[in-house]
């Protein structure tokens, strides 16, 4: 198997800069600077309100990225139309509502089984990857496969939230869907809150993930690390 690859997500990059105007930090940097020091892609999010990455953002990131580009988002005619003229490796889509702090539940796959074909389907035909953020229920990896996903995203903030408690059993219900993601024959990302105290145990017990995409806790660990050591300690839990 190959090491499971690090996109490291920037939104909390854009909230600081936002916060104050102009453009410091400036993102691009920081999305070069991601690249140099290790990481494997960029994952963004743009919202509809852009209170952190803003659609402009995602456009300027396409031109000077050289590894693999994640969008995330939820499939609205604008984030799609977004997405199609930009064409990143992947997208990610995931079931927020406009006003939503950050990604909580994963989709539903049973109930929108048609409405996510269709959006797959479009996605497919421009070339692009796609992933679908579930929960860690056996039953919607399946059927996001029978949708046309080529990965799913499992939601693992159940995951980090249990994990000093009893990581066993924190893990056991990703390993069981991610059994079933093996079995259906589709690619398995993994996002949310995994942290330098979670992370190589996730992996370590399900070394067949492909990509995690980390943010919050990537950002927060480099104010204190720096973003070199930063990300070369987070490539670390992946070996």
């Amino acid at each position: 198997m190959t090491m499971t690859k690090l996109s490291v997500n920037i939104n909390k990059v854009a909230t600081i800069r936002n916060a104050r105007g102009g453009n410091c930090p400036d993102l691009l940097q920081v999305a070069r600077d991601c690249e140099a020091f290790g990481a494997d892609g960029i994952t963004v999010h743009p919202r509809p309100d852009e209170r952190h990455i803003r659609r402009s953002d995602v456009t300027s990131l396409r031109a000077v990225l050289t590894t693999e580009f994640n969008i995330e988002g939820y499939p609205s005619r604008e984030f799609l139309d977004l997405v199609l003229r930009v064409r990143p490796a992947q997208v990610t889509l995931v079931p927020d509502k406009p006003d939503q702090l950050t990604s909580n539940a994963g989709w539903d796959t049973v109930k929108e089984q048609d409405f996510l074909r269709d959006i797959l389907n479009d996605i497919r035909a421009a070339g692009i990857r796609s992933s679908i953020f579930i929960g860690a229920d056996a039953k919607m990896a399946e059927y996001a496969a029978k949708a046309g996903a080529d990965r799913v995203e499992l939601y693992t903030g159940p995951y980090a939230e249990m994990y000093s408690k009893n990581r066993e059993e924190a893990i056991a219900p990703f390993i069981e869907t991610a059994k079933q993601v093996r079995r259906m024959g589709i690619g398995l990302n993994a996002g949310h809150d995994l942290s330098l105290v979670n992370l190589h145990y996730f992996v370590n017990n399900i070394p067949w993930v492909d990509e995690v995409s980390i943010g919050h806790a990537l950002i927060c660990d480099a104010l204190y690390m720096g973003l070199r050591d930063t990300i070369a300690a987070y490539k670390e839990q992946l070996i």
